[in-house]
């Protein structure tokens, strides 16, 4: 086996992958502790039982272990264990009987609300304008939400979003293209500070 660094912070995640699909536990369980919080956080903004979530994100990293030599090593890893998560979830809503009101999981509401650590802004003036802008994105339509929240706060491409999404490529672009529309005409204020809140949400 190959021997894994121990600090994920100084292991890329093509390392830890290529070396979890070489059968290295080390890598695997690095890669489950890099990643377990924030797949359960995503997991939660669609689906609002917790324990049903966690055992969603633990069967995806079971079956990415479980099937690890014939995923593709060339993968977004962040990218490609979101995606596993939605569609993990997106199952138990058609399978299981508490979720058979609902038809498929766009028609969810995402749950995800956007916020700052009020703290975190020493101006009264600026904080007021972000917890503004916090209420103009939370009332932006459920998928408009999810992929500015797919874009902006998980980093990933417009691509990326159109997979998970189960979308085209201008189909994704459009959804982030009005929800930043809609902020402008509804806010008209500099959204630089649009960056500001996707680097601080909780």
């Amino acid at each position: 086996m190959k021997s894994t660094a121990k600090n994920t912070l100084t292991v890329d995640d093509l390392t830890i992958w290529s070396n979890m699909k070489e059968g290295d536990e080390n890598a695997f369980s690095l890669l489950f502790k890099k990643y377990y919080a924030e797949l359960v956080r995503y997991g939660n903004s669609l689906c609002a039982f917790d324990d049903k979530v966690q055992d969603c994100v633990q069967d995806v990293f079971t079956d990415v272990w479980i099937y690890r030599k014939s995923v593709s090593e060339d993968i977004v890893v962040k990218a490609y264990l979101l995606s596993c998560v939605r569609k993990r979830i997106a199952k138990l809503y058609q399978k299981d009987k508490i979720f058979r009101h609902v038809s498929t999981i766009d028609t969810l509401k995402f749950l995800f609300d956007f916020s700052i650590e009020h703290q975190l802004i020493s101006d009264e003036t600026t904080a007021t304008k972000v917890l503004h802008l916090n209420t103009l994105l939370n009332n932006l339509p459920s998928r408009q939400r999810e992929a500015l929240y797919l874009r902006y706060h998980q980093g990933l491409s417009v691509d990326q979003i159109a997979e998970m999404l189960d979308v085209n490529y201008q189909s994704a672009n459009n959804l982030i293209f009005r929800a930043i529309q809609k902020l402008r005409k509804d806010w008209k204020e500099n959204l630089s500070i649009l960056l500001l809140l996707s680097s601080q949400f909780t």
